[in-house]
């Protein structure tokens, strides 16, 4: 890989299809549904996901589109064009926020509304740190139509080099309250005894995610390091994918979106009049997703706090 180069981190296609019906494991095992009637599906809570762009079309995710931004190369540059070429950025915004539409999969917040920053490019999915770095800049200072700011950036990609520019476009998107979740990383040996570090993952001030498979036990690929937060499902799992299909894939990235879209659950919940009634902080956010695992019997480098349990409260 080169220096200047971040790509996704690599994951695998085990099986793309044409239709589906379902709610995916990976949503029933974070107990995703049992926190819908509270927290209103994550309604119009806005998730960042950067990544390899969107099928802004498939008939699970054009609704929950508020905008977008292309930082590629791809499509001659345009900026208003941020399709994806690649499927790993549609797979992760299915994940997140598949609609409620009777066909197709649901994603973990199927309320809530989509920012796609298209910053990895080609079929590939590689970028430069300039596009990244560009990317969380242009989450932080959006608005939307209606006022509405970016609450949560997902990022399922990373690279080797620890690049300060980057480290302190991170910091920025915290203290302006955006809580920044990222994958772990591919490169795991599972093995416990020394650091994998990836960046942006590795950074103390994101919420960095690995993987488990759907028996709650830590991916082989996943990286283990002391800032790993917390895990979700990373195998086996199915949501949407490009040319309006669907797809079952596999990696930290997978595990990711489970986060991200489970975030956006506990700030719609959190800040309904019931309880906090007010607009709650990064550290705030952090804390109530913290406080929604379930502890498992690993060592902490692989699995932070534990499996993420969105029935809990």
């Amino acid at each position: 890989m080169k220096k200047d180069e971040v790509k996704l981190i690599p994951f695998d296609v085990l099986e793309v299809v044409t239709e589906a019906k379902e709610i995916p494991e990976g949503v029933k095992l974070i107990n995703a549904p049992a926190a819908w009637e509270k927290s209103e599906k994550g309604k119009d809570i806005v998730v960042a996901v950067l990544d390899t762009g969107c099928q802004i079309d498939h008939i699970d995710l054009k609704d929950r589109i508020i905008d977008g931004r292309n930082f590629t190369t791809d499509h001659n540059g345009d900026p208003d064009n941020y399709s994806d070429i690649n499927g790993h950025g549609t797979h992760v915004a299915g994940t997140i926020a598949a609609t409620e539409n009777n066909q197709g999969v649901l994603g973990v917040a199927p309320q809530a509304k989509l920012l796609i920053v298209k910053v990895l490019a080609g079929k590939n999915g590689s970028g430069s740190y300039e596009s990244i770095i560009n990317g969380i800049n242009y989450a932080v200072n959006w608005r939307g139509p209606n006022g509405e700011k970016a609450r949560i950036i997902s990022m399922s990609l990373g690279g080797p080099q620890d690049v300060p520019q980057l480290h302190e476009a991170v910091k920025n998107a915290v203290n302006n309250e955006i809580l920044v979740v990222c994958a772990a990383g591919n490169g795991g040996d599972n093995k416990d005894t020394t650091d994998e570090l990836s960046y942006p993952g590795s950074y103390q001030e994101v919420v960095e995610v690995g993987a488990v498979d759907l028996n709650k036990k830590p991916s082989s690929f996943s990286e283990s390091n002391k800032n790993v937060d917390l895990v979700a499902p990373g195998e086996g799992i199915f949501s949407t994918y490009i040319n309006g299909q669907y797809a079952t894939l596999r990696g930290t990235s997978m595990a990711t979106p489970h986060v991200s879209g489970g975030v956006a659950l506990i700030v719609k919940q959190c800040e309904n009049k019931n309880e906090f009634d007010r607009t709650l902080t990064e550290d705030e956010i952090y804390a109530q997703l913290i406080k929604r695992t379930t502890s498992l019997n690993f060592p902490k480098r692989s699995v932070g706090n534990g499996l993420l349990d969105l029935s809990k409260e």
